[in-house]
């Protein structure tokens, strides 16, 4: 298999292409803007450069800071490192960074008066989530500490010199391993302390075996709040979530809230009398919307911003005057910011905030805010990923442009919305067409119907270098959200809780109809893929129609039966997704799982798993594969080599997933 991923990546300069069509070997040229972070006074800004190294195959990324009004933008750190998430402290005269410049990820502090950097722990775990203390004089981070416990398994002692097999590997938690970083280790989340002038850190926190602790933020310089699951059952209820108090000093800890679902996020005002928080009332739904809850800092008179709002909130900040809650949220397809009064009364604020996925046209963003209410995010649209733009009371004001250099000599493809109505009920869909560059509307093109994953997540108007490629080797791009995308509401989500999948194939069939319908597509090369959610509906249309001149299903589900025990996380899927367990009601798990339609494939189809994907693991790809095979369809596994579910992680494997696609497209093409 290694040999074919080899041929995809030496087919990438195949495309009979001019030097002015986006290719595959630019994606190593793209860089992107991400963790912004904007100083208290709100004059400067600090962000995170992405971008990629092609001898290495690897990402990195460096700091830079740039004044408010664009002026002075300059590198803070460079080199081939992995400089991430800069915090400024309360002063704005310092700042901290993580950086894995003298190998493992450690913590730095850079001052501006001097322009010095100096490496302030040399901690052996992982650091997360560093937060300056009000008087700028300690850190308060969070770290998964290993527990050493003793194993069931006693092997004797092996002779010197001896090689032995390594030892077994003991697993008793019911969520024994996650996407991305493998199999769990014995341990807990603890909170440590850090003096700014160095030394070692001290831990505050005494977790219990096994728990997992969030988002800790300074009260004041002897009290932090932070969310965790503690109850005893958090493997079975993963979303039951509280907020918690530590006195640093005499170690009490203190339940703040006690509802069945997540609190999270917490926020302190600035005067430290209320802390907001993210939520909701567990209703066991597949697809559920925080919002946005206010208490005293003890824990008293919670109340619920009661607001005319039907859209998921996140990423939370106080103004300066604590009046208003800041905070992002996914509207159609665009990811915007937002704000509120303490009794409800809606602001918007600014569109266009996006661009940190740039393989697929997923929402999402980052934005900081300053105590006088400015503020910095990350800018992104259809034609370019990420870039830093900052503004106030609704203003925006690029001050990057990453891809200039690229991109002024490149045509992309254009980006076209429309609307749609779904052939099942009506039901309005949103999408986009994107155009082959030098596109002729005379003419007829082939069509990739491209699906996301999810399926509780929404594509928009952002740009997707897969989708941009599609479309420079002549395809036109057909993505859209159809039911149970996320931005359009709870409703609109839930229109597939307990029925996933089912009349999204609709939303989609009858958006390839309305192409069809504007006289520019070919009808006998209509090709269709997805990735996750999208090639569970990928495997699932072509399991109900054969229009589909071939099909590339990337990491799919195709047994739910199967993947609820088999997937990461496993105490959540059989209890937000179906109505009980698969061996309680079969049938659902039957009825709504691609591979019982396998009988019924004629399309050739490629399927294509990272290897290391413990969200839709490869056992479910080699399920559809040999049942495609039984029914001789013709048909490819590929699978490639030390990737999780996010393939596209390192810029090889999504060239890789890129020329797969369309190599296999071209292949059957008619």
């Amino acid at each position: 298999m290694k040999k074919i991923l080899f041929i995809f990546l030496i087919a990438v300069n195949a495309y009979s292409q001019s030097p002015d069509i986006f290719k595959p070997l630019d994606v190593f040229d793209l860089e992107f803007v991400s963790n912004t972070e904007i100083s208290p006074n709100g004059n400067r800004v600090l962000y995170q450069r992405n971008f990629n190294d092609i001898m290495t195959d690897e990402s990195f990324s460096n700091i830079w800071l740039i004044n408010f009004d664009g002026s002075m933008n300059r590198p803070i750190t460079t080199g081939n490192f992995k400089d991430n998430s800069p915090k400024w402290s309360n002063k704005g005269d310092k700042f901290v960074f993580k950086s894995n410049r003298e190998g493992k990820e450690q913590i730095y502090l850079y001052n501006i008066a001097d322009n010095s950097i100096q490496k302030l722990t040399n901690f052996q775990y992982s650091i997360s989530s560093i937060k300056w203390s009000p008087d700028d004089s300690y850190l308060l981070f969070s770290s998964f500490i290993d527990d050493k416990r003793d194993k069931l398994i006693k092997m004797p002692e092996k002779p010197k010199g001896a090689k032995w097999s390594d030892p077994p590997i003991e697993i008793t938690n019911l969520n024994y391993r996650y996407d991305g970083s493998g199999y769990r280790k014995p341990g807990e989340t603890q909170f440590f302390t850090l003096p700014i002038t160095g030394g070692t850190p001290r831990q505050i926190s005494n977790i219990p075996a096994e728990k997992r602790a969030f988002q800790g933020e300074w009260i004041d310089n002897n009290t932090i709040v932070f969310s965790a699951n503690l109850n005893e059952d958090s493997d079975y209820n993963t979303n039951n979530t509280e907020i918690y108090t530590l006195d640093i000093n005499s170690g009490i800890q203190k339940a703040l809230t006690s509802r069945e679902g997540p609190d999270n996020s917490p926020k302190v005002s600035n005067d430290n009398s209320l802390i907001a928080y993210l939520g909701y009332d567990d209703e066991y739904l597949s697809y559920q919307q925080n919002s946005i809850y206010i208490m005293r800092i003890d824990g008293s008179e919670k109340y619920k911003i009661e607001l005319d709002f039907d859209r998921n909130i996140s990423n939370i900040y106080w103004s300066g005057d604590d009046k208003k809650i800041f905070f992002q949220y996914d509207d159609n397809g665009i990811t915007k910011i937002g704000s509120t009064t303490l009794d409800g009364k809606l602001d918007f604020i600014i569109d266009e905030v996006g661009g940190l996925s740039f393989s697929r046209p997923y929402s999402g963003g980052f934005f900081s805010l300053s105590k006088n209410d400015r503020y910095s995010f990350t800018y992104g649209t259809v034609y370019n990923p990420a870039d830093l733009a900052v503004g106030y009371k609704g203003s925006k004001n690029r001050l990057t442009n990453l891809n200039k250099d690229l991109f002024n000599y490149k045509k992309l493809g254009n980006v076209e919305e429309i609307w749609y109505k779904s052939s099942f009920d009506g039901e309005m869909i949103q999408g986009w067409i994107v155009k082959p560059p030098n596109f002729d509307e005379s003419k007829k093109y082939p069509l990739i119907l491209e699906i996301h994953g999810g399926p509780h997540t929404n594509y928009g108007f952002h740009f997707s270098s897969e989708v941009q490629l599609f479309a420079s080797k002549g395809y036109v791009v057909l993505y859209t959200n159809p039911r149970g995308s996320t931005s359009y509401g709870k409703e609109f989500a839930n229109l597939i809780h307990h029925n996933y999948p089912s009349q999204d194939y609709d939303d989609l069939i009858s958006g390839v109809d309305n192409l069809i319908e504007r006289g520019y597509i070919d009808e006998n090369n209509l090709f269709v893929t997805g990735g996750s959610g999208g090639g569970v509906l990928t495997s699932w249309i072509i399991g109900k129609t054969d229009r589909f001149a071939a099909a590339v299903v990337a990491k799919p589900v195709i047994n739910w039966y199967s993947f609820v025990l088999y997937a990461d996380n496993i105490g959540y899927f059989y209890k937000y997704w179906f109505k009980d367990l698969p061996w309680v009601d079969p049938e659902s798990y039957l009825k709504r799982s691609p591979i019982n339609y396998v009988g019924n494939v004629k399309t050739p189809t490629m399927i294509l798993t990272g290897e290391k994907d413990y969200r839709t693991p490869m056992a479910e790809s080699e399920q559809f594969y040999a049942g495609l095979k039984l029914n001789k369809v013709e048909s490819m596994l590929v699978r490639i080599p030390n990737a999780s579910h996010g393939i596209a992680s390192k810029p090889s494997n999504l060239i890789a997933k890129v020329n797969a696609i369309i190599s296999w497209f071209e292949k059957y093409k008619k």
